[in-house]
């Protein structure tokens, strides 16, 4: 699995304006009012933010997931631009807690680099992840993305390089102190753990290619990258893949 090496294709851009035709589009659908989606009966789910973006990104489903019955947690992220080894381990603390709180395995939920980070707490904890969703991330290749998202990419890097606060530096993307990281997210997925993963074709950010981790189940969407989190046809998928989860557990008990 090659994590370091764009594809040389280059997603549409112009897509992402439709972002606010879906969230309108979601709020006046039944699924936001649980329409056909199981209940969560008190399970929990993690959530975690895609590059550049914080928990807010993902207030809507937070609301829409605790509304249907769901325990959640944000992921304590303001910004989605920090190393990925430090972003991990902060993440297992909070997927620790929350399993301890609850007494059960974890789902989570991932938006573009959010899902990255998702694969990679999955196979370091499957004892306490049970599922993960991931939203148009780039799992199979993480910088197969729109080339202004790269030029972001590469101005994050230097601002940490130059010792800026927060952020990752260029070293992470091939250096040591990632290096876990990088072997860890092309490594096997854990068979125990469910595995959903959403693309579109209609992402103008990242190119759906690198969202068909091999581990997964692959379900496609008609979505915009930045919509992902405000899309209803996501949300029936985000609430039928974790009830599956839930399926999964009970018949393995």
């Amino acid at each position: 699995m090659d994590v370091g090496v764009p594809l040389p294709r280059f997603p549409p851009l112009w897509r992402e304006s439709l972002a606010g035709v879906e969230a309108a589009r979601l709020f006046n659908s039944a699924v936001w009012r649980g329409g056909g989606v199981p209940d969560g009966d008190g399970r929990p789910v993690l959530l975690v933010p895609g590059f550049l973006a914080g928990d807010g990104s993902l207030a809507a489903m937070t609301r829409w997931l605790r509304a249907n019955g769901y325990r959640t947690q944000r992921a304590g992220i303001r910004a989605n631009v920090g190393c990925s080894e430090d972003c991990i381990g902060r993440l297992e603390a909070r997927l620790e807690e929350l399993a301890f709180e609850t007494g059960e395995r974890v789902s989570i939920v991932g938006q573009s680099r959010g899902g990255v980070f998702a694969r990679v707490l999955a196979t370091r904890r499957p004892d306490l992840v049970g599922g993960i969703v991931t939203l148009g991330a780039p799992t199979v290749s993480q910088l197969s993305a729109h080339p202004l998202v790269l030029a972001q990419v590469l101005v994050v890097g230097a601002l940490g390089t130059g010792r800026v606060p927060g952020m990752f530096r260029m070293s992470c993307l091939r250096g040591a102190c990632c290096a876990d990281f990088r072997v860890d997210l092309a490594g096997d997925f854990p068979p125990e753990v469910g595995f959903t993963a959403l693309y579109s074709r209609t992402d103008g950010v990242v190119d759906w290619r690198a969202c068909l981790d091999p581990a997964a189940t692959q379900i496609e969407v008609r979505a915009s990258h930045l919509g992902m989190g405000l899309n209803p046809e996501v949300y029936a998928e985000v609430g039928h893949a974790l009830g599956s989860f839930a399926s999964g557990w009970a018949q393995a008990a």
